[in-house]
């Protein structure tokens, strides 16, 4: 997963975007690096970023085989949306900058923050299947 790396490929690029950074646009970001490899340039970030990934989060990621424990929070900056084709908000409120031609969505997912593992779960499965949808709605085909 990148920052605010340079556009140098026709793989459409998604930004996920939540307050800390350190949940639901984590799992996102996580879920489609691993479902679209190269097919899709991955970013996520927060408003106000936490110190570290909530460890509920990466223990849930962890049962279904993906790794996230080397992630770090990071800001939401005005390059990071401009670089970015659609820009996916998860109650981030008003902090995301607009920019005319991006494609914005909102999922209103519940947040992580504070929960264990099996209060994470169910957030969990719902992101991936979001994602899996987001997959089909680029054109870029999931891996196995």
């Amino acid at each position: 997963m990148t920052d605010t790396a340079p556009r140098d490929s026709a793989a459409p690029s998604v930004l996920f975007v939540c307050v800390h950074n350190a949940g639901r646009s984590q799992m996102a970001a996580a879920f489609l690096a691993h479902l679209a490899g190269d097919g899709v340039e991955v970013r996520s970030a927060g408003s106000a970023p936490a110190d570290s990934v909530n460890p509920a989060v990466i223990g849930a990621m962890l049962e279904v085989g993906i790794d996230i424990s080397a992630e770090t929070p990071k800001k939401l900056t005005t390059e990071s949306v401009g670089a970015s084709d659609v820009v996916i908000t998860m109650g981030c409120g008003d902090a995301c900058p607009y920019f005319p031609g991006k494609r914005y969505l909102d999922w209103q997912l519940d947040d992580p923050a504070g929960q264990g593992v099996d209060a994470v779960r169910p957030i969990r499965d719902e992101i991936e299947r979001r994602v899996r949808g987001l997959l089909t709605e680029l054109g870029v085909e999931a891996r196995t």
